[in-house]
């Protein structure tokens, strides 16, 4: 495994990551769970994510029966979670003072901790203030309860205001993003949040790298029964299914074989040959899946001018 710093801050998550997202406590069993921590911790992963959105706070219960029971040292672990929406009433949601105290509070009972290292507003809301937000995580870091807080969906133009309006009454800003990012959308790391990257030094955490599965090269030949198309409606299924994107999963699974390795890691890699990702957030069903994805962090030296230069002009036709 590798490590990066996440950002400009001298916080080191591992290159790649584990997500909990319609996995832990949903799609898959307990035990499954536990053997898919198990392995990314043996793989040298370091930093393993949650929301209080995903399954109402059910994956992160899942998360935390398995930090509970492995006793992990605290200090070899990067944990973070989430805050929007855990229910539909009132203050249930949002990013208000009394929901982002209590949502971090919930997080915390729920995976048995005394602190996150990294806390994410899940999405802008825009019926609190955004000086409300910047206040209170900046409490929550006073309280030791966060040590890093962060954006994810915000577009260049949020997180700058986040961040001018920290520096403005002196909170402490925003240190990182989680954003979508792979090869078939790629226009809000390389261009939306470009700015802050560069000129801030945000670190991001990127999830989807391999766009619900597709660049794993799982629909090359068909729709697999137990695949996440497989359960979309036919529309919905032929827009994801698009024949044009088929065919460059096609070319891209040639270059994976020139380069001996499985399509999914050349996707993986492909995100971390940017130098403004820190880690690339991996699901996963199954533990076997977490060991060959965690290689990703080795294969970006594969990844010459060269094939890079293959890659683009397969995703630019």
């Amino acid at each position: 495994m590798r490590y990066r710093n996440l950002g400009r801050s001298g916080l080191k998550v591992s290159t790649v990551s584990l997500g909990s997202w319609r996995t832990f406590g949903l799609t898959i069993d307990q035990a499954t769970t536990e053997a898919c921590m198990k392995s990314g911790y043996e793989e040298g992963i370091n930093y393993f994510d949650g929301a209080e959105g995903y399954g109402s706070g059910r994956a992160e219960d899942a998360m935390g029966v398995v930090l509970r029971k492995m006793k992990w040292p605290r200090e070899s672990l990067v944990i973070s979670s989430k805050v929007f929406q855990k229910a539909d009433a009132p203050n249930q949601r949002g990013l208000s003072r009394k929901h982002v105290v209590e949502a971090c509070d919930a997080a915390l009972n729920r995976m048995g901790l005394d602190y996150l290292d990294l806390y994410f507003c899940h999405r802008p809301d825009p019926e609190t203030p955004l000086e409300e937000t910047v206040a209170t995580m900046h409490e929550l870091i006073l309280r030791g309860k966060i040590l890093y807080w962060g954006t994810s969906m915000f577009s260049g133009a949020q997180i700058m205001h986040a961040h001018a309006l920290a520096r403005q009454y002196g909170y402490t800003p925003p240190t990182m993003d989680q954003c979508v990012y792979n090869m078939f959308h790629r226009e809000q790391l390389e261009r939306e949040i470009d700015l802050p990257i560069k000129e801030l030094g945000y670190g991001t955490t990127v999830f989807s790298p391999l766009a619900v599965g597709f660049l794993s090269g799982k629909y090359n030949e068909g729709v697999p029964d137990d695949s996440y198309a497989a359960t979309m409606e036919d529309e919905s299924r032929g827009n994801f299914l698009a024949d044009e994107k088929i065919a460059k999963s096609r070319k891209l699974a040639v270059i994976a074989s020139d380069l001996n390795i499985p399509q999914a890691r050349l996707a993986l890699a492909w995100c971390l040959k940017n130098p403004g990702v820190s880690t690339v957030l991996t699901g996963a069903s199954r533990a076997e899946q977490v060991k060959q994805n965690a290689k990703a962090a080795e294969d970006v030296d594969l990844l010459t001018e060269e094939v890079m230069a293959r890659i683009e002009e397969i995703l630019q036709t």
